[in-house]
């Protein structure tokens, strides 16, 4: 484990919906400063173990440990989960009535009771951070893709997370867009923030995780350095995969 201490520990995971097993029995640890890429064909269940994270979802059985707090047990504050777990979503769920910096600024004032100048001053500097700060008085509808999503990742580092999950990050938008979201996250990972990143982008799996876990069919098939993965695969079911997408 990097810096020495695990971060996330996820123990025998389980999601139904319905009669339908999406999640069968997930085991998975993330470092302190960890890069985790998650790659893995349609349905595999990727998206729905990023939820369980930070309980969007609610596992069915099993675990998620976050610094050794079970934040799957009942009593668990879920703001105070979410405050420390930052989610960039595919589709990127600003407010469209709210300026940028209104939307970066809006959680820190209401959950963490921040004083608005405070906010503001640090949701220029997050702005700045992400190449946003010109944008501040625009609202959503006034920008690209890659423009909303780089304040999406601005309004989630605005309440200094401790972990960041991003989901498919970059799968919305046009290919000229991917390239400067990517570069944000390249930035996060390079200051030592923790992460797990669902992504179809494989060059920038390989190029930004420090581990690389493949998903099919619920299960974690093969996990493992990018080298190793991407070029020396030890599944069957990981070879067919790479043939299909590299």
């Amino acid at each position: 484990m990097p810096n020495g201490g695990r971060r996330i520990q996820v123990q025998e995971l389980h999601k139904y919906f319905g009669k339908n097993e999406v999640l069968k029995g997930i085991d998975l640890e993330v470092g302190n400063g960890e890069v985790i890429a998650v790659i893995g064909p349609s349905g595999s269940g990727k998206s729905t173990l990023l939820r369980c994270l930070n309980r969007l979802e609610d596992p069915t059985s099993g675990r998620v440990l976050v610094d050794g707090v079970d934040i799957t047990a009942k009593d668990t504050d879920l703001d105070k989960i979410r405050q420390r777990i930052g989610m960039v979503f595919q589709h990127f769920n600003l407010f469209p009535h709210k300026t940028v910096l209104e939307n970066v600024m809006l959680a820190p004032v209401e959950l963490k009771k921040m004083t608005k100048a405070a906010a503001r001053e640090r949701g220029l500097e997050l702005l700045r951070r992400v190449g946003m700060e010109e944008k501040a008085d625009a609202r959503p509808a006034q920008l690209s893709g890659g423009q909303k999503q780089r304040v999406a990742i601005a309004r989630a580092l605005a309440m200094d997370p401790e972990v960041m999950l991003f989901d498919e990050a970059t799968s919305a938008l046009d290919p000229e867009m991917v390239g400067e979201v990517l570069q944000v996250i390249r930035d996060l990972a390079a200051a030592g923030m923790t992460m797990v990143l669902v992504t179809h982008e494989m060059g920038f799996a390989r190029e930004v995780g420090d581990r690389v876990v493949f998903m099919a069919d619920g299960v974690v098939v093969e996990e493992g350095k990018p080298g190793d993965l991407f070029d020396n695969p030890q599944h069957q079911r990981t070879k067919d995969f790479l043939s299909r997408v590299l």
